[in-house]
């Protein structure tokens, strides 16, 4: 399952990552151009997409035992990148593009409520490390890569359910913003619950 997701990660960071030729009217921005018209869209568009399709990797990356036990320097490294990263580009960026995706109140504040929690998480993840508290750290941090391969799953809820559900209906694209993320929640929860035996082996 894990390398299922990694190889769609890595399929939709290389597509965001052809956002870089900054053309305004390219791909998904030519449907767009109002929104790129008040001035505030394209800045915090490219904030987001571009910044995500890295720190969706750097997330993949930090959460494999083996970089987390055999190459510390390096996961630190990493960490602080991912942490910047959401704090300062794709999480701002995702928050002022909400305002502009113009699917109902329901999908805003589906969008907000998962910024807002993975500003929370990414903070969490970063402070229980500095307090050296690995254990905790960890499982925020799997909190924190949850949101942000929502990405992922709401793209993966689109194309599937598109052949049977009209996704033009409020309703109907309300229930995959909620459901792209929540579940990804539910699944770590689940899993802390009921497989994660781990002790962080971590030392300065």
């Amino acid at each position: 399952m894990f390398g299922i997701f990694f190889l769609l990660g890595l399929a939709l960071a290389y597509n965001a990552l052809t956002y870089a030729n900054f053309d305004s009217g390219y791909g998904f921005l030519r449907l767009k151009q109002e929104a790129i018209a008040t001035g505030w869209y394209l800045p915090f568009y490219y904030s987001h997409v571009l910044v995500s399709a890295l720190i969706l990797m750097t997330g993949f990356i930090q959460v494999i035992p083996m970089v987390r036990m055999r190459w510390r320097t390096f996961h630190r490294s990493l960490g602080k990148f991912y942490v910047f990263g959401v704090l300062f580009f794709a999480a701002p960026g995702g928050l002022i593009m909400s305002f502009f995706i113009g699917r109902g109140p329901a999908v805003l504040i589906s969008f907000l409520a998962q910024t807002a929690l993975w500003f929370y998480f990414t903070i969490m993840a970063y402070r229980k490390a500095r307090e050296k508290d690995f254990i905790a750290h960890e499982r925020w941090m799997w909190r924190s890569v949850a949101l942000t391969a929502a990405a992922i799953t709401l793209r993966l809820y689109i194309f599937l359910l598109s052949f049977w559900v009209n996704l033009n209906s409020p309703v109907a694209y309300a229930m995959i913003a909620w459901m792209s993320w929540t579940g990804n929640l539910v699944l770590v929860e689940w899993y802390f619950r009921n497989f994660s035996k781990s002790r962080s082996k971590f030392s300065k």
